[in-house]
């Protein structure tokens, strides 16, 4: 008698092969929901997380602790504060990739409806979405923060001048208030009352960044579009990273400190970073800076470290910051310098074991950061050698266009029972299997970082081999 036939769809194994040479931590998240619902699989994301263990990572993770209270304490009453925190305790897991844009860009609204999908499929109060408020306000022509977009046509967001929008930062553009007439300008559509009202509703209001006013207007798309409170976002950003990164620097003792600070530790450090840069994988890193960004005149400034000093390259009169511990901390808390994405990934993930979900670039350069600290830590120091044995397990997902919808947010939005949009689109995705979300991966299948990685490491397409 012979054995039945599996037809059973799986997923493409020459794109498995490629992601399992960095990531084959996201390989088995995809190999075991792959005809799944995709609401499963945002609920395997959020699933628990292994508690800190060594001293590094419990002191980063209580440093997390403590700037995440700070925040929640400017959007939540006290007593909600300790069960969110409780459960982020358990269930660690931010959805970063996210950049600073409106909730009607297609591809946040599709991030971070999927982790909505994670923290209700796991009966969580809220859950935690990164925004990256390091991009000018333009970033190429009518895109970025400083627009909005309506599918047909884009609103300057701000009003503010194009000359400006392409020189101004996120975090530190302001203060900012609404194009009130350009929005106005929209029209009466019935799909447009179910966001332009809840916009204009603000109209009169302030903000001290264009980073605080995105912030609180997609807390307040949100809390419009799904009244029932199922499950919060709280939104951070660069700025958290920031007062984490200081509160690190407080002691000559933490293990960032000693990184950064004492020459051999980073010496060593810079041998990692060069050595990762240089290899198959090193397309995937962020190099735009060194360790940090610079802050001056509404802009992010990329600084190199130079004689000791973190100086703006070829301008003599930009900032210039002692690479020295109390020097760095206090231009942190000063709101002159930012962690880039190394150190932020470091202070938010990597050290306190925290999952991050994250687009297809992020995917690799999360495992690069991994790998870098790794290698760094000293096997002759007990606490290091036990932070190395935590790091055998990576934190590391996928979550960025893993829902990637087509058509525009209004055109989403407009067919959805207003006040529970979200809790319908849940029905939907308990309907709907992740290979048919990501379409076979082809989004994967047609990322130039990954190809490239494909073509230079497995050269010959007959040979691949999944590991």
């Amino acid at each position: 008698m012979t054995a039945a036939f599996d037809r059973t769809p799986t997923p493409p194994a020459e794109i498995l092969a490629v992601l399992s040479l960095l990531c084959p931590e996201v390989v088995r998240d995809i190999e075991q929901n792959w005809n799944a619902p995709v609401s499963d699989y945002a609920r395997h994301l959020w699933r628990p997380v292994t508690r800190p263990a060594s001293g590094p990572a419990i002191a980063a993770r209580s440093i997390l602790r403590e700037v995440l209270h700070q925040r929640l304490g400017a959007v939540m009453q006290p007593e909600e504060i300790g069960k969110v925190l409780d459960e982020f305790e358990h269930r660690p897991v931010i959805q970063s990739g996210l950049h600073c844009l409106l909730l009607m860009d297609r591809i946040t609204f599709d991030a971070l409806l999927l982790a909505w999908l994670g923290a209700v499929e796991n009966g969580l109060s809220a859950f935690v979405g990164f925004m990256g408020t390091t991009m000018t306000m333009e970033t190429i022509g009518r895109e970025g923060p400083g627009w909005l977009d309506i599918g047909d046509d884009k609103v300057n967001l701000f009003g503010m001048g194009r000359h400006k929008l392409c020189r101004k930062s996120t975090c530190v553009a302001g203060p900012v208030s609404l194009n009130t007439r350009g929005l106005e300008a929209v029209g009466d559509e019935t799909d447009v009352s179910r966001w332009l009202g809840t916009l204009l509703a603000s109209q009169d209001k302030v903000f001290g960044t264009a980073a605080d006013a995105l912030t609180a207007l997609n807390e307040d798309l949100f809390a419009n579009w799904d009244r029932s409170g199922m499950a919060l976002p709280v939104f951070i950003d660069d700025r958290l990273a920031g007062a984490a990164m200081a509160r690190h620097l407080e002691s000559d003792g933490n293990l960032l400190s000693r990184l950064l600070i004492e020459p051999a530790r980073r010496q060593r450090l810079e041998h990692a970073l060069q050595e990762a840069a240089s290899s198959a994988f090193g397309r995937f890193l962020p190099n735009a800076t060194d360790y940090f960004w610079g802050i001056r005149e509404e802009r992010v400034r990329k600084l190199v470290l130079d004689n000791g000093h973190l100086i703006e390259p070829e301008r003599p009169h930009g900032l210039c910051i002692p690479f020295e511990r109390p020097h760095l901390r206090q231009a942190l808390l000063d709101g002159v310098l930012l962690p880039n994405l190394f150190l932020m990934f470091l202070v938010l993930a990597i050290l306190p074991r925290v999952r991050v979900v994250g687009g297809l670039r992020q995917i690799g350069y999360v495992a690069l950061f991994h790998s870098i600290l790794m290698a760094v830590l000293d096997e002759n120091a007990p606490e290091e050698r036990d932070l190395a044995a935590e790091l055998q397990v990576r934190e590391n997902a996928w979550g960025m266009g893993v829902i990637d919808e087509k058509i525009s947010v209004r055109e989403q939005l407009a067919g959805l029972p207003e006040g529970a949009l979200f809790p319908d689109l849940l029905r939907q995705y308990r309907l709907r299997t992740f290979a048919e979300t990501t379409d076979d991966l082809k989004l994967v299948r047609e990322n130039p970082r990954w190809r490239k990685v494909g073509r230079a490491v497995i050269p010959e397409p007959q040979g691949l081999i999944r590991t």
